[in-house]
């Protein structure tokens, strides 16, 4: 038995483990320098796993990369989970309190909160197919969830637009996005500024 296959064969609580460290150290990397710039022997060497051991949990780099999306997916969703899902407050509250975590993350020098869907966006979905749908799996599921809670605001009353959510929250996430992409290019705070001028527009219901 080939080590990889062993690893998913007996998926022991040691072993996750490990895996997860692996891609939480990676992530900080791949954050930094993009994911074709990263050696795997450096992520080996960051998180402390002996040299060789990468197949024992991945198959392929290609493989590896999409566990690398899936794992960030599962983290960010559960972080977005934790604003948007707030009983207490209104739709629009939630929308707006988890756009304000969301542009202090990126205008945050640590890698370890950027979003990797605007860091390897790009780079990757031309690159590794495994990837890209991995990317387009985890965006839809963000994207699903800002619909649900536009559509708790037009009944709750605090997002009055006479679209449909989902037109809204994907109208909304390709603008953070873009703002993103903007900051890095610029360094400029305006993009986030922005960004956060039209959401106003949008939760409103009036026209950008």
């Amino acid at each position: 038995m080939v080590p990889n296959q062993e690893a998913a064969n007996e998926p022991t609580s040691r072993n996750l483990k490990a895996r997860t460290h692996i891609l939480d150290t990676a992530q900080r990397i791949v954050g930094i320098k993009g994911f074709s710039q990263v050696g795997l022997n450096e992520i080996l060497a960051a998180a402390g796993i002996p040299k060789g051991s990468f197949y024992y949990y991945f198959s392929s780099k290609e493989v590896f990369g999409r566990a690398l999306l899936e794992n960030y997916f599962a983290k960010d969703l559960s972080q977005i989970d934790e604003f948007l899902l707030v009983a207490d407050r209104s739709a629009r509250d939630r929308l707006v309190a988890y756009w304000t975590f969301f542009r202090a993350n990126q205008e945050h020098e640590d890698p370890i909160g950027k979003c990797l869907a605007v860091k390897l966006g790009a780079e990757v979905s031309d690159m590794s197919e495994e990837m890209r749908l991995a990317l387009k799996s985890g965006t839809a599921a963000i994207i699903a969830r800002l619909s649900r809670v536009i559509e708790e605001g037009k009944s709750d009353g605090s997002i009055p637009i006479a679209g449909s959510p989902v037109a809204a929250a994907n109208a909304l996430y390709q603008l953070w996005m873009g703002a993103s992409v903007m900051w890095k290019i610029s360094h400029d705070r305006t993009a986030f500024s922005n960004a956060n001028a039209a959401t106003e527009r949008i939760l409103s219901g009036k026209a950008l």
